[in-house]
């Protein structure tokens, strides 16, 4: 797979698709906003106009977009992509849509022939601009195969989640459960560490040498100190949806989730505040604008 498609060029997408071109693959690439495919252009890409414009002869379409009525909206639309794949080509859906969003998008594909790998990604914007991602694939083993190279361009660890698409997706929101609840914890904790009177940078750099420490503790904490909330490495709302997600998949499996019921609330508590578009580390300001009455509002 060496013509590629790539749909989606925001904080995450722009720095996975500069790792494709520079790897040296023929890479054609959309935005809804035209001037972020600027940069790639200079670097060798080709500038589309539409979805379909960007599907025309790749042997994989990368989608990287905020969810899945804009995955769908670029492939089905009215200027879609689905129109101009090929037979036996490839859509690589990289975005967090969850397993059954995927396993449809599949299921419409099927009888042009057109293939689906779900290959979700973790490791955020500073990563992803290294090359150095997190990338849980699920589909059938020859096609992830085809597309290794074009994955391990962007990715330092590529894995084979499992057979059926929607495996990565639902490996995805496990990671997903774990950094929501994570980044939260940390919020709470910096939020705790002042209400009891503590210099919570101080208790940052004590803690972080401990048993405590996570990389979300590291990552987001260091960005709640700074009030490092403008403009977002990963917006609030993206937990929003993706916590969302975690719910919903537990549901239909009849599994319960405490710890991600709770922190969904905050992070909608988060979002009714106007925090939404700013960084997911702005999750810390839930705790210092909202008292115990407020909290137990959100069915914490």
């Amino acid at each position: 797979m060496r013509r590629v498609g790539f749909i989606g060029l925001g904080a995450m997408g722009a720095p996975m698709a500069r790792m494709i071109v520079s790897a040296g693959f023929d890479l054609s690439v959309f935005d809804v906003r035209p001037e972020n495919a600027d940069p790639l252009v200079e670097l060798g890409a080709r500038r589309t106009g539409s979805p379909r414009d960007a599907a025309e002869g790749a042997e994989a379409l990368v989608l990287m977009v905020v969810n899945v009525e804009q995955a769908e909206d670029a492939l089905f639309g009215g200027d879609g992509a689905a129109k101009t794949l090929s037979p036996e080509s490839a859509v690589v859906v990289m975005s967090t849509v969850g397993p059954e969003a995927v396993r449809g998008i599949e299921g419409r594909l099927a009888c042009s022939g057109v293939r689906v790998l779900d290959a979700p990604v973790s490791g955020g914007v500073a990563r992803a601009e290294r090359g150095d991602l997190l990338i849980m694939a699920g589909g059938p083993a020859d096609l992830f195969e085809e597309a290794r190279s074009l994955l391990e361009a962007m990715g330092s660890t590529v894995a084979h989640c499992g057979a059926s698409v929607g495996a990565g997706q639902s490996v995805k929101l496990v990671n997903q459960l774990l950094c929501g609840v994570h980044i939260a914890a940390a919020g709470e904790a910096l939020a705790y560490a002042e209400a009891l009177g503590l210099d919570p940078r101080s208790v940052f750099e004590t803690i972080r040498h401990g048993a405590a420490n996570s990389f979300m503790l590291e990552d987001r904490g260091e960005r709640m100190l700074a009030r490092d909330f403008v403009p977002a490495k990963s917006a609030l709302d993206i937990f929003v949806k993706d916590m969302g997600l975690v719910l919903d998949a537990a549901e239909e499996r009849g599994f319960r989730t405490p710890l991600a019921d709770a922190v969904h609330g905050l992070y909608e508590a988060g979002s009714s505040l106007g925090l939404g578009g700013e960084d997911d580390s702005g999750v810390v300001r839930v705790f210092e604008r909202t008292d115990r009455a407020d909290l137990d509002s959100t069915s914490l």
